[in-house]
């Protein structure tokens, strides 16, 4: 038997991939198929489910319900269409900035002595050895009325005999928006560093040899033989942020609800896994089409070619 399977290079891969199937299908498929049977289920009073076919979940997530007042059959209610966009709308700005402040200080790192690279790198990783939690309560530290960031502001503002009112950062979008840059940064930092580490010197002097400045060097060589970094780190923050609600709860004070949030309370604090189900299922279909069409304009950056 050992004896055919060396020579059976199909059963060789087929044994080989036989672990990871296992995994994928036992976390990954089966919950998904449970996970969209319950979306069509109904909630009983006791918050069970009900297994039926019913479209009641994506119609009410649609915006549309017969719950109306005036004595009309359909109403539209915009609520979680506009928590829809405002998740999409964070995660873009948020990828967006990430991708602004990564870029500069992987280009540093990568082009910097390789004895220093190593160092900077330590830099960038340790707040990752911190708990997620953790770090976005420190942010709390930073931005209420009390915090260091107002105490600074006021001290300047004392110094110039200028009136000072502690500014209102905490529980609103911007705090939202800088939580979650903050916690995804190190994932476009590490692969956008991977790319242009990997570029070779002799391309820079190439073209500085044919008469190309700074700019155009970077623009012409640079950023597109570090495109697969930037579309590695631009999935890795994108669809993380889609989902997560942890940022949102502590630095938006329960006041910004994003689809992650929506989630979270159908399922603890509704006890509607019905719903919670459905909008899980919009989440991930909205992540895929967004990725989708990511991808397939810029590709997973396998074929980069230099203009």
């Amino acid at each position: 038997m050992l004896k055919r399977l060396r020579e059976n290079k199909s059963a060789q891969g087929t044994l080989l991939i036989s672990p990871t199937l296992i995994v994928m299908i036992g976390l990954l498929i089966i919950p998904l198929i449970l996970t969209l049977i319950v979306s069509f289920g109904q909630r009983s009073p006791d918050g069970n489910v009900i297994y039926s076919f019913s479209l009641d979940n994506y119609i009410r997530l649609a915006g549309f319900s017969t719950d109306c007042t005036g004595g009309a059959s359909f109403c539209f209610n915009p609520l979680y269409a506009q928590i829809l966009w405002r998740s999409l709308a964070l995660a873009f700005n948020t990828t967006v900035l990430v991708i602004a402040l990564a870029y500069p200080l992987a280009y540093f790192i990568a082009r910097a002595h390789p004895k220093r690279r190593t160092t900077f790198l330590f830099l960038v990783l340790i707040p990752l050895w911190t708990n997620f939690v953790i770090r976005v309560y420190a942010w709390m530290m930073l931005l209420r009325k009390e915090g260091v960031i107002n105490i600074i502001l006021g001290w300047i503002m004392g110094l110039l005999r200028i009136p000072f009112t502690p500014l209102e950062m905490l529980y609103t979008p911007g705090a939202v928006l800088v939580g979650m840059v903050y916690e995804f940064l190190p994932f476009m930092i590490l692969p956008i560093y991977t790319s242009l580490e990997k570029i070779d010197n002799s391309l820079y002097e190439a073209a500085a040899d044919l008469g190309a400045n700074s700019i155009r060097t970077l623009l012409r060589v640079t950023l597109p033989l570090s495109m697969p970094g930037v579309v590695a780190g631009t999935i890795l923050v994108f669809i993380p942020v889609m989902g997560t609600f942890i940022v949102s709860d502590i630095l938006g004070g329960r006041q910004v609800i994003l689809v992650g949030n929506l989630i979270q309370r159908q399922f603890l604090d509704a006890r509607d896994p019905t719903f919670g189900s459905a909008a899980s299922l919009i989440l991930m279909v909205l992540t895929l089409i967004v990725t989708y069409f990511y991808t397939r304009k810029f590709g997973f950056g396998e074929e980069i070619v230099v203009a």
